[in-house]
This record gives structure tokens, C-alpha cells and sequence, in this order.
């Protein structure tokens, strides 16, 4: 017997979840094998290389955001969590202080430190291994500190006065040299081979160098090394690559009854700017016996515009002309991705990097399987 084909009206309706004024309806999915009687559901290469396609709303360098068609809520979900805990960059991890006589405590300043981010070629940041931590039983069980797993950095700076400041000046920054320590002043001393991949533009630096660090007055200095290691989020948050990376469902407007005149008006308020348009009635949908537009040619209309932009306040629920004449939803398999760089990557290639880490993790674990058969 051949599988029952479902009409295209009741697959839209089961790619819905429904937005209630109180509760939201039809979550579960249910496009799994043995759920619908008669339906065949099996997954299929083929069938998720038709349904599936990404679509980019805006892709600029620290910021982009982009649509993911197609996909389970599970899979969009692991990648929002590879893109925050699991993709590797590199940040200050140990603070040596040879000299600190600024009002900054050392673990206070060296916190600072850690948080700012660093930007470096990617091939070198892929071609560094994994600084082993030593263990609290065993203090030597760490790895020793090589080109491969460390990064040096130096901050050696001094306040000094200018002796050019004008004598009625009171501008610190004018009136003193180095008043202000910023993350620019932190210098990058590549040794063995990371001369070869951290050279001009992809040289280990700080993202924003205005991050501001510190501040001095004449007399005291800051002389510290810091060695930057390879990490991800899930150790700590100063290695996650994405400042926010979330995504949200599709919209879904339907109005199923005509909105008209000053109603329509109200309604378009109720919705974020450009998601509810206002269009006159054509002669031809006057025309139409039960359009539920006779008699009204030329005045104004709600429609539906731009659902992408909406925010599913539930606004136009609560008022009660508007009973019975629309519904909202969002679609279960459409995520809108909005992803920000720390700036190590570009905010589009981020997700590339997501997608690398889950298809290692997926070989990692067919191995597990194949091993637990033999």
C-alpha cells in the first residue's frame, strides 16, 4: 500500500506553532515515522537537501544574520551552542607581573586583561595545540610553554610628565605621556614558527585597540607578560568567539477576515513599523461575493506585508474587533540566525566554523558507534 500523501493546506498547518493570548499551541513536531498513520516520514538525504536553504538578511563583519529553512529545532539549537562554547579562539590565560605600581590590584588588572579580545590569522589559530593545564595532584602534568600552545604579549609601559603640556593645562592625557594605557599598548613577540603565520595584518592583536586598560600618573609603571592559549567558550567566556548568537522563529501573520477603514488603521499599529501595510480595496475584490469586501471599493485594508520584522507581542489579541480575524504563529523549521563577532571571525564565517566543529563530533561519535558493534 502506497503512503498517503497529505494535502499541502495540512502540511502548512503542521509547520505552525500557535500563538494563543495566553498559550502557544501545536509545539511538538510530528514529522517523525509512525505519528501520522499512513504517512511516511523516513528521513532522507535527498528529501532534506530539497526542503533545506539558507538565506542571508544582513552580512557585514562583526555582525550578520541570516535564515536556516528546513532544519530540526535540535540541530539549530546545537549550533547556537557550538557558536558560543565550542568554537576555539585565543585569550590571555596567565599573567606574569614583573612591575605593578598602578591603583589597579594584579588580579584585578589581570582579569581586565583577560577579557580582551584577540584577533590573529585563523591558520595559525587551527595549526596551535591545546596548552594542558597541570592538575592540582600533579602541578608538573601540564604542558611547558612552546610556539605551538603559547602566545607571548608584553605590556611595559611608564607614566612620565610632558614637559611640552601647557602650563594651564588639565588634561591628563595632554598634561602626562602614557596617562592612559589602552590595548594597543599591549605588543605581540611571536617566537619559533609563529613568525610564519602571525605576520602584518594577521599578526596576534586586540580586536578594538581603544579598550581602555588603565590609568597612571607620573611614577608609577605597568611591566607585565602575558601568554595567551587556545580555548573555547565552554572553559571560560573570554574564549567564546560570538559577543550574542540567537536565533528566533519565523513570524506567521494571517488575517482571516477583512480589516478595513479605520481598523485597519488600529491594526497596523499594533505591529512593528513596515509589518502591516495599508492598500484600498480593488474593484475586483469588491466585486467578489464573499471576499467580505462588497461595497467597500476604494478604502483602506490591512494586509500583510513584511512578517519578518514582527515581534509577537500579541498586541492585536487583545482588542476585540480584531476577534476572529487573525491569527499568529511562528514556523516550527525557519530560524533566523543573528550572530556577533568578538571579531577573530568574520560574523559569516562563523557558522562555517560551527558546522566544522558538529561534523567532527558526529565522526567522533560514528566511531564510538562502529566500536560498540564489533
Amino acid at each position: 500500500m502506497a503512503p498517503l500523501v497529505p494535502s499541502q493546506v495540512e502540511l502548512d498547518r503542521r509547520r505552525i506553532v500557535d500563538i494563543n493570548p495566553e498559550t502557544v499551541s501545536n509545539i511538538p513536531s510530528t514529522d517523525f515515522p509512525g505519528h501520522w498513520p499512513g504517512e511516511s516520514h523516513e528521513w532522507s538525504l535527498d528529501k532534506f537537501r530539497e526542503g533545506f536553504h539558507v538565506d542571508f538578511h544582513n552580512n557585514e563583519q562583526f555582525e550578520s544574520s541570516f535564515s536556516l529553512v528546513g532544519l530540526d529545532a535540535s540541530i539549530a539549537n546545537a549550533f547556537r551552542r557550538i557558536l558560543m562554547a565550542e568554537v576555539p579562539s585565543v585569550a590571555i590565560e596567565y599573567v606574569f607581573v614583573h612591575n605593578n605600581t598602578s591603583v589597579i590590584q594584579d588580579e584585578v588588572l589581570a582579569s581586565r586583561l583577560g577579557l580582551i579580545p584577540f584577533k590573529g590569522s585563523v591558520e595559525g589559530i587551527n595549526w596551535m595545540r591545546w596548552f594542558k593545564k597541570p592538575t592540582d595532584d600533579d602541578p608538573e602534568s601540564g604542558s611547558t610553554p612552546s610556539d605551538y600552545n603559547t602566545i607571548v604579549l608584553r605590556l611595559d609601559i611608564e607614566c612620565t610628565k610632558n614637559p611640552n603640556a601647557a602650563p594651564n593645562e588639565d588634561d591628563p592625557r595632554k598634561l602626562y605621556k602614557n596617562a592612559h594605557i589602552y590595548a594597543k599598548d599591549i605588543t605581540f613577540h611571536p617566537v619559533g614558527r609563529q613568525e610564519q603565520f602571525f605576520v602584518g595584518e594577521d599578526a596576534i592583536q586586540p580586536v578594538n585597540p581603544d579598550i581602555l586598560v588603565a590609568k597612571l600618573r607620573p611614577g608609577q609603571k605597568i611591566d607585565m607578560e602575558l601568554h595567551c592559549v587556545k580555548g573555547i567558550g565552554a572553559d571560560h567566556a573570554k574564549f567564546s568567539p560570538v559577543a550574542t548568537a540567537t536565533y528566533r522563529l519565523m513570524p506567521d501573520i494571517q488575517i482571516l477576515r477583512p480589516i478595513i477603514g479605520d481598523d485597519a488603521k488600529k491594526f497596523a499599529k499594533c505591529f512593528p513599523h513596515g509589518v502591516i501595510g495599508l492598500e484600498p480595496v480593488t474593484r475586483q475584490e469588491a466585486a467578489k461575493k464573499g471576499s467580505g469586501y462588497e461595497g467597500h471599493e476604494g478604502e483602506t485594508k490591512a494586509v500583510v506585508r513584511d512578517p519578518f520584522n514582527d515581534t509577537v507581542s500579541r498586541e492585536c489579541l487583545r482588542h476585540e474587533e480584531f476577534q476572529g480575524k487573525v491569527k499568529l504563529g511562528r514556523v516550527r523549521d525557519h530560524f533566523i540566525f543573528n550572530v556577533e563577532s568578538t571579531g577573530q571571525f568574520d560574523s559569516d564565517t562563523l557558522f562555517l566554523e560551527s558546522v566544522k566543529v558538529l561534523k567532527l563530533k558526529c565522526a567522533r561519535w560514528k566511531r564510538g558507534l562502529m566500536d560498540l558493534t564489533r
